[in-house]
Parts: C-alpha cells; structure tokens; sequence
C-alpha cells in the first residue's frame, strides 16, 4: 500500500511539473484570468495547511528536528525524480549569496513553525505567522527603498497588538513557545525579500537551493535526533513531503498568473484551515482570544493591502 501511495504521489507531482512547464514555455495563454490565478492560491493555502497538520501530528511523535529533515529532505528527493539529469544546473546561480540567505530564512522558518507546533494550537501558530504580509511591507520600506506611510505603519502596529493579544505575554495563559513562530513571522518576512532580489534566477533553482541548504543543514544533527518511524506513520511522512512539494509550486503559479494585489487577502483563508484541522484531528478549539487577535491581524493585513493596491492604481 506504502509503495502504491508513493507511486501516485509522484504521477501527480510529474504531472503538475509538466503542466506548469508548457505553461511557462507559452502553450497556455500569457495572461491567465485571475480567477484562475485565485484557485491556484486557494489549493496552494489548503495544501500548506495540510503540511503544517501533518508536521504537528509527526511533532508529537518525533524530535522537531527530525520532522524538519523530512521536510526538505523529501522536497529533494522528489526534485531529484523529477528533474533527474537537470538537479545540479538548477543550483547554478549569479546569486549564491542572497539563495543562500535566503534558504537559511526558510529554513529557520520552518524550524520554528514545526517546532512551535509541539506546545502550542495549529491555529494559533497560524495566525501569529500570518503577520507576514504586514512585516514585509515594513522590510521593503526599510531595505528595498519603497515608501511607507503613517497609514501603513499603523497596520504594522495593529498586527503586533494582534499578535499580543494571542501571546498574552504576562498572563498565566501565556507559553514561550508562541515566541518561536512570532520569530518565524520576522525570518519569513527577510526570506520574501530576499526572494524578490534573486527573482532573476529561475523558480526551479531557488526552489532547489532552499530544499538542497535545508537537507545539508538539518542532516548534521538529524542522527542524533533520530528515531526510528513507525511503518504506520511512513504515509504520512509522504504526505509531509508532497504537500510541502506541490503547494509551493501553486503558490508560485498563482502569482506569476494573476495580480498580487488581487490575490493578497485570499493567503489568510489559512487561518480557517488551520482551525478546523486543529479542531477536527487534534481537538484543539481557538479560544476567544486567539479569534480577536487573528481578527486583528487580518484586519490590519487587509488594510495594509488595500493601501497598497491603491497606491499601485493611482501609479498606473
């Protein structure tokens, strides 16, 4: 059964690679319709909150750390089936420092995320993530050049407070493992703008730097963390590395066929997966304060884009 699930992963992977490879070589319309562009996010958000689902079943049974190899150990595994005789002229790049850079943010985005997953809800590790959007505005401003307002440094400002009011730092209720993905919302932020800066380099080979830094990097000390994997729980190790796979790639499609601006307020549906997958495998319900302070960080993201996009049409 392991080897029949195994084998349909990776007819399906083959075939989304092949189908967004005509697509980027002009079989397919220049100009997909947003709608579409839309879909392709929606899938990539559910898949990811699929991924984050399965990373904290396997936290519960296994060290983080080891979770994690998996994580970018099986993305390479699947680039290299996919891809074959091409997997070392994707590592060519003008850039080594900034992939570099920038597999190292990923890496320890995902380490902290995963990580934070053993002690705290996969809604609330969700929502103090999905300060991105706001945190990347600021790091444009402050590293690429671009303008900010006082409007927008108050959306900034609201999605901290959002992000307290989940934390709670003080109260009796607060965790210092809420700390490790409000972190992993900061490396986040440096991997996307590191992302824009080597955009010159093809998706397949940033793709492959990240999955190629993450597998070195975690495989020096996953030995010492390792434990064998109960064969009933190889499935979902797959599934791991599959919804790890695909969704990237259909976060890419998605924004290389539709407008950002138009896509930015569908990445927060995330925050639905995540709590009713919290709700329905590990019979975790958000409380009244997470629900407020996500509330708000939604918010503030929303106007945060709004401003943004209005910004981007009264250029136009």
């Amino acid at each position: 059964m392991l080897g029949c699930l195994h084998g349909v992963l990776m007819q399906v992977l083959a075939r989304a690679f092949a189908l967004m490879g005509r697509e980027r070589d002009g079989l397919r319309p220049v100009r997909d319709s947003n709608a579409s562009a839309i879909l392709l996010l929606l899938a990539a958000i559910l898949g990811f909150t699929l991924m984050d689902a399965t990373a904290k079943f396997l936290t519960q049974h296994y060290h983080p750390g080891q979770v994690i190899w998996v994580r970018f150990a099986g993305n390479l595994l699947i680039f290299a089936a996919i891809f074959r005789g091409r997997i070392f002229g994707l590592l060519r790049t003008k850039q080594p420092g900034l992939q570099v850079g920038r597999a190292l943010s990923q890496l320890a985005s995902v380490g902290l995320f995963f990580t934070s997953l053993q002690f705290i809800g996969l809604a609330e590790a969700t929502a103090i993530m999905d300060m991105n959007p706001v945190l990347i505005t600021l790091g444009a401003a402050l590293f690429l050049g671009e303008k900010i307002g006082p409007r927008r440094l108050a959306g900034i400002a609201a999605a901290m407070i959002g992000a307290l009011i989940i934390i709670r730092p003080g109260l009796g209720v607060f965790q210092p493992a809420a700390l490790l993905p409000l972190a992993g919302t900061f490396t986040f932020a440096a991997g996307a703008l590191l992302t824009r800066m080597v955009r010159s380099d093809s998706v397949e080979t940033s793709v492959m730097w990240s999955a190629a830094f993450g597998t070195a990097v975690t495989t020096l000390f996953v030995p010492f963390v390792w434990q064998p994997i109960d064969p009933a729980h190889w499935w979902i190790v797959l599934l791991l590395a599959f919804f790890g796979t695909l969704s990237q790639w259909l976060l890419v499609r998605a924004f290389s066929t539709g407008e950002a601006g138009v896509l930015a307020p569908f990445g927060y549906t995330g925050l639905i997966w995540a709590g009713l997958w919290g709700i329905l495998f590990f019979g975790q319900f958000p409380d009244r304060w997470t629900i407020l302070g996500a509330a708000i960080i939604v918010g503030a993201g929303l106007y945060v884009w709004s401003r943004e996009y209005r910004g981007a049409r009264k250029d136009q």
